[in-house]
């Protein structure tokens, strides 16, 4: 449609040209004295279209020609470019298939050319020379830190890093300190990888992958809060998979409760703690058991414990049998202390869920537990006689067991 419309304008202009030139009876005179030069204005009319036509032409080819040179420069560096991406290309293939040795020898090919670029300083390709530059480099110490070659990995990063200085290229040189963090840590390198974690931008060090770097730094270097803190922003990032990061933060809140060797230091650890974390019966039940051990105080560790014991009661209670079992013991633990005086709001709580559920052993295991501590002698051997007979866990069995036959001894002496 576009030609024919093109047609139709040229058939145009053509008929109204000839109706022009046909009609036209305009005459054009140059004198030059002693001479006359009388010409018809529809040559005249032509000779300048001619004219114009040939001047266009000749300076379109005086400009062809001058430009000849810098076309031939331009071709020059394109063909380079495209050798310099033959061999990164090259590269990278290498080492996605573990050649090493053939990845650096590509990247040492693609240096020594992008360096002749840079000091030519032609084109385009000169602007973005320190960024292919660092690029290279951060490939080939990519090379060498898979073939143990510290040093040389060392040099590549490096001469990457000040390319990247230069240029103030932030995005770049994050990338390039994320890198070496994860070199440091393949090396066992705590110390090196936090120092170049640290120099990251404080937009990146908020980003996923640079909080999974710190973690992995934290864990190695021994320091579980650290790493609990980050795993906690790691869980906003929701970077893991399902209850992926909470069993990670449960599992690091454990050892930073095993961590402490007196009360008051244990009592720091747990105020470190977030809700959820305190509120988890693994880390629960360590944490009141530990308290235990290390003499701290029993109501402290009954407080500790008290969400895991409103579970407990509950009919749907997410705690497992075993967690049932070292809930009641750990109470027990803490109830019998030798200068610990009887808790009558715990006795209270115990007796009211007992009420509520006559038929628990549990709970009347740890009534009996609490009757035997306050010297009620014989409501205590009434709910060991009842729990022994219902109780699934084994040691519990026994104690109950046990305590029937001290409380049948103490009478008999009486």
């Amino acid at each position: 449609m576009r030609v024919v419309i093109w047609l139709l304008v040229l058939f145009a202009v053509a008929a109204g040209g000839a109706l022009f030139a046909s009609t036209n009876p305009g005459t054009v005179t140059v004198f030059w004295p002693p001479y006359r030069v009388d010409l018809s204005l529809n040559l005249v009319l032509l000779a300048l279209i001619v004219a114009f036509v040939l001047v266009h032409f000749v300076l379109g080819t005086a400009s062809t020609l001058s430009g000849l040179p810098e076309q031939a420069r331009r071709w020059r560096t394109q063909q380079r470019e495209r050798a310099i991406q033959g061999h990164v290309v090259d590269a990278i293939f290498s080492m996605a298939g573990g050649r090493f040795v053939r990845a650096s020898e590509s990247l040492l090919a693609a240096d020594k050319m992008q360096r002749a670029l840079m000091a030519a300083g032609e084109g385009e390709a000169a602007r973005q020379a320190d960024t292919v530059f660092a690029a290279i480099h951060m490939l080939a110490a990519e090379a060498q830190h898979a073939l143990q070659k510290q040093t040389e990995r060392d040099q590549h990063l490096q001469t990457a890093l000040q390319a990247m200085r230069q240029r103030r290229a932030t995005d770049a040189l994050d990338g390039l300190f994320l890198r070496a963090t994860r070199w440091s840590l393949d090396d066992n390198d705590a110390a090196g990888a936090r120092a170049w974690w640290e120099q990251l931008s404080q937009g990146a060090m908020r980003r996923a992958a640079s909080l999974r770097l710190r973690f992995r730094t934290a864990r190695l270097a021994g320091e579980n809060l650290e790493a609990l803190v980050t795993v906690r922003q790691l869980i906003k990032h929701k970077a893991f998979r399902g209850a992926t990061g909470e069993n990670i933060s449960q599992a690091l809140a454990a050892e930073l409760l095993r961590a402490p060797r007196d009360a008051q230091q244990l009592e720091q650890a747990w105020a470190s703690l977030e809700p959820q974390e305190k509120e988890a019966a693994s880390v629960a039940l360590l944490g009141a058991q530990r308290l235990l051990d290390l003499g701290g105080d029993g109501a402290l560790s009954r407080a500790w414990l008290l969400p895991l014991w409103n579970s407990l009661l509950k009919t749907g209670t997410p705690l497992t049998a075993d967690q049932q079992v070292r809930l009641v013991q750990i109470l027990e633990l803490g109830f019998g202390q030798p200068d610990a005086a009887p808790d009558s709001v715990w006795l209270a709580r115990i007796e009211n869920a007992q009420m509520a559920n006559p038929r628990n052993p549990l709970l009347q295991y740890l009534a009996g537990a609490m009757c035997s501590r306050m010297s009620l002698w014989g409501k205590a051997e009434h709910f060991f006689k009842q729990a022994s007979a219902g109780l699934q866990s084994v040691p519990l069995q026994r104690e109950a067991l046990s305590q029937l036959e001290r409380i049948q001894e103490q009478r008999a002496r009486r």
